[in-house]
Formats: structure tokens, C-alpha cells, sequence
């Protein structure tokens, strides 16, 4: 199972090095202020592509911040009621059924 991993790993790794061989035209970025930039096409989308995942990764901070700050509390929360309540009673076992005896017919099935 490793070594398809593996072979899936190389695959991957020789999809990316054939797309940027063949992507090594000059594109211009035009910015602001009449500035203009020329590199690879390949270097610009990797850019856009990790400056896509720094930005989800800062709007993601807040939110682990939170759960986080939410999980200690709650910690905290359960360890003093766990001190306040005391510790569970083991119930009784029920009393044994007894049954009732067999009552026996006398007489005719109608009861006459």
C-alpha cells in the first residue's frame, strides 16, 4: 500500500514539473500607479496559489481561537461539577417476582 502511495506521490510530482515546463511563457502583471511586472506564468500562479492559502488560513485563526477559548472553559466547567456531585449510588436490585400460584377450575369451564 506505501509503495502506490509512493508511485502516486512521483506521479503527482512529475504532472507538476511537465505543467511548469510547459508554462514558462513571460505574462505582465499591471499593479498599480502605471507598474507592470513580468515573470513565468508558472512563478505567478504559484504565487496567487500559496497567497491563497495564507489568506484561508488567517480567516481560519479566529475561529480555532474561539473553539479553543470554548473547550477550556468547558474543561474547567466539568472538572467543578465533577468535584461538587457526589459520586453515583449503585442502585438496588429490584426485589425477585414471585408468581402467583396456579388457581384450579372446578366445575364446568364456564364456571357454572
Amino acid at each position: 500500500m506505501q509503495a502506490l502511495a509512493w508511485i502516486l506521490r512521483l506521479l503527482v510530482l512529475l504532472l507538476i514539473v511537465w505543467f511548469a515546463t510547459k508554462n514558462t511563457d513571460l505574462v505582465r502583471i499591471n499593479g498599480l500607479l502605471e507598474q507592470s511586472w513580468q515573470a513565468p506564468l508558472v512563478f505567478v500562479l504559484l504565487i496567487a496559489f500559496v497567497a491563497g492559502i495564507v489568506i484561508g488560513l488567517l480567516a481560519w485563526v479566529p475561529t480555532v481561537v474561539r473553539q479553543r477559548r470554548d473547550i477550556g472553559r468547558l474543561r474547567k466547567t466539568a472538572a467543578r461539577l465533577a468535584a461538587i456531585q457526589p459520586p453515583p449510588v449503585t442502585p438496588e436490585p429490584p426485589p425477585p417476582v414471585v408468581e402467583a400460584p396456579e388457581r384450579t377450575v372446578r366445575g364446568d369451564a364456564h364456571g357454572i
